[in-house]
């Protein structure tokens, strides 16, 4: 399956677009596709932490993305 998707901040510049198209396998993990966005992409390993948000909530590892999912790439933020 094909799916878009959306990154921020750091990501977005890794990335070198605000939007990334990936064929996953059907049934895929969150798991699975940082496991496919970090070979593609190996700065996003170099981050502290980033969060995949799947239909606007964060998702953990082994939750499943279907095909018409809204997946977000969630750099760390820092703030004051």
């Amino acid at each position: 399956m094909r799916i878009n998707i959306l990154a921020f901040g750091i990501a977005k510049e890794i990335f070198g677009s605000s939007t990334v198209d990936v064929e996953l396998v059907n049934d895929a993990t969150v798991s699975n596709l940082k496991y496919l966005l970090e070979g593609q992409y190996p700065k996003l390993k170099k981050l502290a932490t980033y969060m995949i948000a799947v239909n606007n909530e964060y998702a953990l590892d082994g939750d499943n993305i279907h095909e018409r999912d809204e997946i977000a790439i969630i750099p760390p933020v820092s703030g004051g």
